[in-house]
């Protein structure tokens, strides 16, 4: 028998996600996920995790709550560990507890982890406590999705202090104020309608309850949603922090490989954007190659590292070996400023680093140096660009090493509908893009390059560009914050 974890992942953003939930992630093989989870927590699992959509929404159910509990047994008995990923908290009308219920029946051991409800997280992105001293000593929390078929006592409800808090209540919610408004509740409350909280698309409208249908039919908004009503939504002016962000509002698609995303995707998250990962390379280690050329690095005149991914396959490799670095004398140089620091971090500092991030800018600071007797080493991808070794080999002696290389590989169902800004790092990453997902999603979105490499290969295929000022990650975000109107 195998195990299934019950998991609450949070309303929306993936970092509201517990160090909890986290680690049950990495030990399942099967995973079963809603609609309203954000995809971005796909790549915390295994890659070779079986995953299965298990969406519901309104009138449209991808998958019933009998076929769900089945699967969940199932995988279970077949000795799997299974994790049921639910947005928010399982047991906050996620219908967790008929899950567990059935697991406990055919005797499945099972976990369940608590998510940070949207009844909490919304209110606190839209600037809005959901308790105040003073103002609000209490909360009650209502499913508005059923609303209209719950034997709910208006009367009592109309009449409670605290906050009152509806979730999944857009479909309903002139059922849901209209019976306040019979009831007694005072037409002056203010009432706040949070639709896709957390999100790069979050939008709040704000009116008394009296009025507060008529201003939603001036502004459109779309489910997730919830209601929320009280004194408390008088604070939102004051406290609504995440709106005021730079970024707020703005999807931005990062392409980098899996593993390597997670600086430029902090910076962007730190910024109020949102992020979409669609990994479509990975990095495959060829250390083994290094294993012939052990003399010839004791010889070696110059190393020269092109890539974060070289420095760190190069010397794991040589820990791996236990071989002693001080058996290399030669200079290292290296492109980037990312690569420096990895360097540096071996506790080796580059003597050659260009200013212009690129192979042809090494090659130039590297010419009026060499001579040709120097043997120079470069550990790189078997995928990458020819240029460097081309113009070296007619100056000394080169020897290129093939230490890793990258691999295609396609994202799971990533939505690019919506997307402001695309992001590349490289021709190749630009080109396999393309090739899983088309050229049509770039057309008439804002796409930033790295440098002119990356841009040349974007407009070999038809799409125009912004190119980052200075060729790294920060260069990227900073282009952005250009292009959104802020001076950097």
């Amino acid at each position: 028998m195998g195990k299934v974890y019950l998991i609450g992942v949070g309303p929306y953003d993936e970092e509201l996600i517990t160090l909890k939930a986290l680690k049950a992630l990495e030990k399942c093989n099967v995973v079963l996920y809603d609609r309203l989870v954000n995809k971005n927590i796909l790549n915390f699992l295994k890659d070779d995790c079986k995953i299965f959509f298990c969406g519901k929404e309104s009138g449209c159910h991808y998958k019933t709550q009998d076929e769900i509990n089945d699967m969940l047994v199932k995988f279970a008995k077949k000795g799997d560990i299974v994790g049921r990923i639910k947005g928010g908290d399982p047991y906050v009308f996620g219908r967790g507890g008929e899950e567990a219920l059935r697991l406990k029946e055919e005797n499945i051991e099972f976990e369940v982890i608590p998510g940070i409800s949207s009844a909490i997280a919304a209110l606190n992105y839209a600037g809005v406590p959901i308790t105040h001293r003073g103002i609000s000593q209490s909360f009650h929390v209502f499913t508005g999705h059923s609303a209209n078929a719950l034997s709910y006592d208006w009367k009592v409800i109309s009449k409670l202090n605290g906050t009152l808090v509806f979730l999944m209540g857009l479909e309903n919610i002139e059922y849901i104020i209209k019976n306040l408004l019979k009831h007694g509740i005072n037409p002056l409350t203010l009432c706040a309608v949070i639709s896709k909280g957390t999100s790069a698309r979050q939008k709040v409208v704000v009116s008394e309850v009296a009025n507060i249908i008529d201003k939603l039919k001036e502004e459109k908004l779309s489910s997730p949603a919830l209601i929320v009503i009280g004194e408390v939504v008088n604070l939102r002016e004051k406290l609504n922090w995440f709106e005021k962000k730079p970024l707020f509002g703005k999807k931005i698609c990062i392409t980098r490989p899996k593993g390597q995303n997670e600086e430029l995707k902090q910076k962007f998250l730190e910024l109020g954007a949102e992020v979409v990962e669609t990994h479509v390379l990975k990095i495959k280690s060829l250390e083994e190659n290094l294993k012939n050329y052990i003399e010839d690095l004791k010889k070696a005149d110059y190393v020269l590292f092109t890539s974060v991914n070289a420095v760190n396959i190069f010397f794991n490799y040589l820990v791996k070996l236990r071989f002693d670095i001080r058996n290399i004398k030669a200079i290292f140089a290296c492109i980037g400023e990312k690569t420096e620091k990895e360097l540096i971090k071996r506790g080796i500092v580059p003597e050659i680093v260009p200013e212009q991030f690129i192979a042809e800018d090494l090659y130039e600071k590297l010419s009026h140096r060499i001579k040709e007797k120097d043997l120079v080493i470069i550990p790189r991808s078997l995928n990458a660009r020819p240029f460097l070794k081309e113009a070296l080999e007619g100056k000394c002696k080169v020897i290129e090493i093939p230490i890793y290389k990258v691999e295609e590989i396609y994202s799971h169902n990533i939505p690019l509908d919506d997307i402001d800004y695309f992001t590349f790092t490289s021709p190749s990453i630009v080109r396999t893009f393309i090739k899983n997902y088309g050229k049509d999603y770039l057309m008439g979105k804002k796409v930033v390059a790295i440098g002119p490499i990356t841009s040349n290969e974007l407009l070999n295929n038809g799409i125009p560009n912004y190119v980052a000022e200075k060729y790294t990650i920060q260069g990227i975000v900073e282009k952005i914050l250009k292009l959104e109107g802020y001076d950097v």
